[in-house]
């Protein structure tokens, strides 16, 4: 059968959910749609998060699939999709399928979400009629606009309130840790962490709440003797944040967003997109990592990481790695973002304010997402220098997390049950501890001379992401 306005008003699971999908009509929020010429459509949607969600149907029997989290069927995507493709005002680009599409084609059983009406239970009937109405009503009222800009404003205030009360208790909380001693902070970190924690939820300091709550499992991470040293360091980050946001006006406008995004204020994607001075890179991107980690607030975070094939003309201090982070409840099930490892994006990507920028967001995608086996042309830089940036960074931004960097020439080498990343050259002082789990995937590197890297450091240990050896690419399981 044909799509038609009829059959998306039939397969709409209610009138919320067409209200939703007119609001993802404008050009704007599809950098991609595309088409096989058989019936097979598909593209990439913008929501709220950094990675695209990506959406297809089958025109013919109407079945559909989208990488949202929504437990609406269809979602608000895949019917946008196939409203998009009945109005007929924007061309849908013949391309190749996609091997996520193909994946989609070869996982399929039966023919789809059947016919409407099909379902045992009632609905109410869904009209894309009454989609224009209401919405024309809701932007015909600047009167309820004007209200609620003031009572974002008050939010606000109360907001920052509340923060400033709970980083004195945050203050009185470490006093009391260091004068307890910190030589057994870690055996009782779990419990303690948990309380101040809590209250930082109830201050709305959510950006701390995760990182005390997050706390032990990163001491318990390390060798016993070095928890200590981790644990007055860790305290010690806390402290300077709330510092820093209590003097916050003082600090250059890019540091001050890194702070307040620490401390749990987000920036919306629209606010992003708004902000002309914010930097923008448009270029050929990998994925050189994609990492899937379950937060304490029963958040997934996914983090997908991008680097560069080649400078922008002109613009020779453009970032060469951006992170493409977003959370997802884990009641959802969604275990990873949009793209694999080796993955190669044509995109623009806009960066979060930042002393150091690397959380991103995709502007405009210039081509859907294609696997590629080529391997990345990284400069030529030794370990040394990979890790005198990252001091160079932690400078700039205290409080950094994970940094990433590439080598050259490096090799892999183990003593006893732990391996290093090292300079294949002589004469080098910097060895750097890779993760314990990736003991066993790693160890088939220490059979080479040598091999060319991306990894993830945070200042114990390295998230090796990517080797390139002589004998093909290795990443990260």
């Amino acid at each position: 059968m044909l799509l038609t306005l009829e059959k998306v008003e039939a397969l709409a699971p209610d009138q919320s959910s067409l209200d939703a999908a007119r609001k993802l009509l404008k050009a704007g929020s599809w950098p991609v749609v595309a088409s096989n010429g058989s019936g097979l459509i598909w593209g990439e949607c913008q929501g709220s998060g950094a990675t695209p969600y990506r959406v297809v149907v089958s025109e013919g029997d109407a079945g559909y699939k989208c990488t949202c989290p929504s437990r609406k069927f269809p979602c608000k995507h895949s019917l946008a999709l196939m409203w998009i493709r009945v109005e007929g005002k924007r061309a849908f680009v013949d391309a190749p399928v996609p091997a996520w599409v193909s994946d989609w084609l070869g996982r399929r059983r039966g023919a789809g979400t059947g016919e409407a009406g099909d379902s045992k239970e009632e609905k109410a009937k869904a009209s894309i009629a009454a989609t224009t109405s209401n919405i024309a009503q809701v932007e015909s009222d600047p009167k309820a606009e004007a209200r609620s800009a003031a009572l974002r404003e008050r939010n606000r205030l109360e907001r920052e309130e509340s923060i400033l009360n709970g980083l004195d208790d945050v203050d009185v909380w470490i006093s009391d840790q260091v004068d307890r001693g910190l030589a057994g902070f870690a055996a009782q970190a779990t419990q303690a962490c948990r309380v101040i924690a809590q209250r930082m939820v109830d201050a709305k300091v959510s950006g701390l709440a995760t990182r005390l709550e997050s706390m032990p499992a990163r001491l318990f991470s390390l060798p016993e003797s070095a928890r200590p040293a981790a644990a007055l360091e860790e305290l010690g980050l806390i402290h300077l944040m709330a510092q820093a946001y209590r003097r916050q006006e003082g600090l250059p406008a890019a540091l001050k967003a890194d702070v307040r995004r620490a401390i749990g204020w987000a920036m919306t994607r629209d606010a992003l997109l708004a902000d002309e001075s914010a930097t923008r890179v448009r270029g050929a991107w990998r994925v050189v990592a994609a990492i899937s980690e379950v937060q304490p607030d029963r958040l997934r975070r996914l983090e997908t990481w991008l680097w560069l094939e080649g400078l922008p003309e002109g613009r020779p201090d453009a970032p060469r790695f951006a992170a493409l982070i977003d959370f997802v409840p884990v009641a959802t099930g969604a275990a990873s973002g949009g793209y694999s490892v080796g993955d190669r994006i044509e995109a623009e990507l806009v960066f979060y304010p930042s002393a150091m920028p690397l959380r991103a967001q995709i502007l405009q995608s210039l081509s859907g997402a294609q696997a590629s086996e080529a391997p990345l042309e990284l400069p030529e830089q030794t370990l040394d220098d990979a890790y005198k940036s990252y001091e160079r960074a932690l400078c700039k931004q205290p409080w950094l997390g994970a940094w990433p960097f590439s080598i050259r020439n490096a090799r892999v080498r183990r003593h006893e049950t732990q391996l290093f990343l090292c300079d294949g050259g002589e004469g080098s002082n910097v060895a750097l501890p890779l993760q314990p789990s990736q003991f066993a995937d790693a160890s088939p590197l220490l059979a080479l001379a040598k091999l060319d890297a991306v990894g993830l450091w945070d200042g114990y240990r390295l998230n090796l992401c990517w080797a390139q050896t002589e004998l093909g690419r290795w990443v990260n399981a």
